[in-house]
């Protein structure tokens, strides 16, 4: 649950659709783990309420501990639960950095991730499966005119967008490089 340079990515992606809008800004943080997303987009912008879920107690508990610490617990609402199942409403913004690690690959992770809780990491066979979930439900709880945005794998890229596609077929879908120029989030953005 230690963010990764890659994620920083993910977090000014976020900032950036927030600081576009004129409105309150809803977002929720699909997998929270530590709190690191959501407690970085709680910490850097006014107006915002975010929510972030995660199926792990012992997560939300680390979670809550790093909200009081960076003192936003007054804007972040933790909500146990899988995915998108615990939020209490739609939102304008949906970002996760979801475990998308294919299975094969775990063993071969460099020794300071692979003390990572393995389902934080473990994204199934193809790496596949919970983004695929994700993108499955996300349509009824993104609100108009709103983003999701997902870090990936950078060989994930096509699959990811055909998924995004056939789940969003009036969207804009982007993606955009890290450091090294590999795709590393897929920004899906609906229309008004």
């Amino acid at each position: 649950m230690i963010p990764r340079q890659e994620t920083e990515l993910l977090v000014d992606s976020a900032l950036e659709f927030i600081q576009e809008r004129q409105d309150e800004v809803s977002v929720a943080d699909i997998g929270t783990g530590s709190g690191a997303i959501a407690i970085a987009i709680a910490a850097n912008t006014l107006n915002t309420r975010v929510y972030a879920t995660d199926r792990s107690t012992e997560a939300l508990q680390i979670a809550g501990i790093n909200c009081r610490k960076h003192e936003v617990s007054d804007t972040i609402t933790l909500l146990e639960g899988d995915l998108l199942a615990p939020l209490p409403q739609s939102v304008d913004l949906v970002v996760s950095n979801p475990p998308y690690i294919r299975s094969d690959l775990l063993p071969e992770l460099a020794p300071e991730v692979r003390r990572e809780p393995r389902r934080a990491l473990d994204g199934g066979r193809e790496g596949l499966e919970v983004i695929n979930r994700l993108l499955e439900h996300a349509p009824d709880k993104l609100n108009t005119g709103g983003r999701l945005i997902v870090e990936i794998s950078p060989e994930q890229l096509d699959a990811i967008r055909a998924i995004a596609q056939a789940q969003f077929p009036n969207a804009d879908i982007s993606h955009t490089n890290d450091l090294l120029g590999l795709p590393r989030c897929v920004t899906i953005s609906t229309k008004q």
